[in-house]
């Protein structure tokens, strides 16, 4: 059993891809198999001897396999280094599932049989391709195949992809957290951005990075650094990556000299050891740039802030129907709601304070009132169960966000969206330097990464990199993929604490 777990740790990540490959393909699979079902047993379509029969698409739907794990290997499903959240890859599954669907319908046209027989004499490029035609003959026949099974069957791909993939990612993070498969990393530099790395590590076990400390020429050996201490100074970096098995570098020295940097990179590169380095200017890469050059000098350019005219219609549109809907189907919520905090405690059932809009426009946010009237000020939030400010129904309300609701209100009347960074109070917008500015770049919402993040017991203003994230990032995918997301983490509880 040790041998067997050695194995497993030594291989964690090759393992791990080859189970997610075999797991796709069942998932496709099944899916395939659901749609020729569901049609058979549901009035969907009327039915033929010849549709009804799962042979018939015995080849269309292996050829639908294997497009979609090569869809999925295209747009970075196998790939071990995940997203912020995982976001990008649920935003995969759907880009690779839509362009299997499109593939797979443009195979049917080219691959499907033929009744031509070309002259065994001709020597013509039409003979030729008859004849090629033959010989790669897949037996796809389009007519004997409902357009209801394959649509439904791209459907549940996209359902059932999303569902698998959602167990996978919390199934390594939960081994992860168990120090299976994690990677033993180092940061040189343990100033100001090195901090800022270790502080990521421990606060998100589940990246599958076991931080094991800093190399600091400016810093003893054994220094304590928050809860990590120094191991060394860079020239024994050879000897501290043998000691400790290090696995990854992170070069956190943004304000050092190039050659200085570039010498460590040399380093590293001379040991084998893979390594990343954290570049001067970091806060700008944050943005999306473009990579640019002037003969042989690379240039950095940001492009042009153009917001996409159909994405602010269909992000509207998301924001008028989640929002009636929430309040239409919450409406006995609101008034037992109204007569367990007017019971509880005196004061207003709804607590509005004045918040900062996008473009630093300010309006009034509503929310059920989670705390007595003599606590409800410019104040930061409560972070925890036994806060004193916090009313008994207010803990309730709080711990599955529904204190929150309310907000839909603001967001109908548009001065909020679903998804987006939340409001903050005045007096904080008024301490913003240049980047935390950038927040004030989108409307705020409802829900978005931060609340759904590890680091939701932190302040707002602590945690720009999620905001900064989600404003470079907007796309209605992104959205859907973010409110899918919150469902969850509702359900499970995780909400103001």
């Amino acid at each position: 059993m040790t041998q067997v777990g050695t194995f497993v740790r030594r291989n964690f990540e090759p393992l791990i891809l080859s189970i997610q490959v075999i797991l796709d393909l069942a998932v496709v699979v099944l899916a395939c198999v659901a749609a020729w079902w569901l049609r058979n047993v549901l009035p969907l379509a009327p039915v033929d001897d010849v549709s009804t029969k799962l042979e018939t698409y015995r080849e269309i739907f292996s050829i639908t396999a294997a497009v979609c794990l090569i869809s999925f290997h295209r747009f970075g499903m196998y790939s071990p280094i995940k997203s912020l959240l995982n976001v990008e890859e649920f935003k995969a599954v759907t880009k690779a599932s839509v362009t299997s669907f499109l593939v797979v319908l443009t195979l049917m046209v080219f691959l499907r049989g033929t009744t031509l027989e070309a002259d065994p004499e001709a020597t013509g490029g039409f003979a030729y391709l008859v004849r090629m035609h033959k010989a790669i003959d897949l037996k796809v026949h389009p007519d004997l195949y409902s357009r209801v099974v394959l649509v439904l069957a791209f459907a549940l791909i996209l359902i059932f992809t999303m569902i698998s993939r959602f167990i996978s990612f919390k199934v390594i993070q939960a081994l992860h957290r168990e120090g299976i498969g994690n990677r033993n990393v180092i940061v040189i530099g343990a100033r100001q951005t090195g901090q800022r790395l270790q502080r990521k590590f421990l606060l998100v076990p589940t990246l599958g990075l076991n931080f094991v400390g800093f190399v600091d020429d400016q810093e003893e050996e054994g220094t304590m650094i928050e809860l990590s201490r120094v191991l060394g100074s860079i020239k024994e970096l050879e000897t501290i990556l043998g000691v400790h098995k290090v696995s990854e570098v992170f070069v956190a020295m943004p304000d050092e000299p190039e050659e200085r940097v570039m010498s460590i990179v040399g380093e590293l590169e001379r040991l084998g050891v893979s390594y990343h380095v954290v570049p001067r200017f970091y806060h700008l890469m944050s943005y999306k740039v473009r990579i640019e050059n002037l003969d042989s000098i690379p240039l950095i350019a940001r492009p042009e802030r153009r917001e996409s005219l159909s994405y602010a219609i269909a992000k509207r549109m998301l924001d008028i129907v989640v929002s009636l809907g929430v309040l239409v189907l919450s409406g006995m919520f609101f008034l037992i709601s109204a007569i367990l905090i007017k019971r509880e405690s005196e004061g207003p059932i709804f607590f509005r304070q004045v918040r900062i809009g996008k473009d630093g426009k300010p309006f009034q946010m509503i929310k059920f009132r989670t705390m007595h009237v003599r606590d409800c000020g410019d104040a930061p939030a409560p972070n925890s169960e036994t806060d004193p400010r916090v009313t008994r129904v207010g803990r309730f309300l709080r711990r599955y966000s529904l204190d929150e609701l309310p907000n839909f209100w603001n967001v109908l009347c548009g001065d909020m969206s679903v998804v987006g960074p939340r409001p903050e109070m005045p007096f904080i917008v008024d301490t913003y330097g240049p980047m935390d500015r950038e927040r004030l770049r989108a409307k705020p919402g409802v829900t978005g990464l931060w609340q759904i993040s590890y680091a939701r017991q932190n302040a707002i203003h602590d945690n720009l990199d999620y905001d900064l994230y989600y404003i470079e990032n907007q796309s209605f995918l992104l959205d859907l993929v973010i409110i899918a997301l919150t469902g969850f983490a509702v359900a499970k509880g995780t909400g103001a604490y």
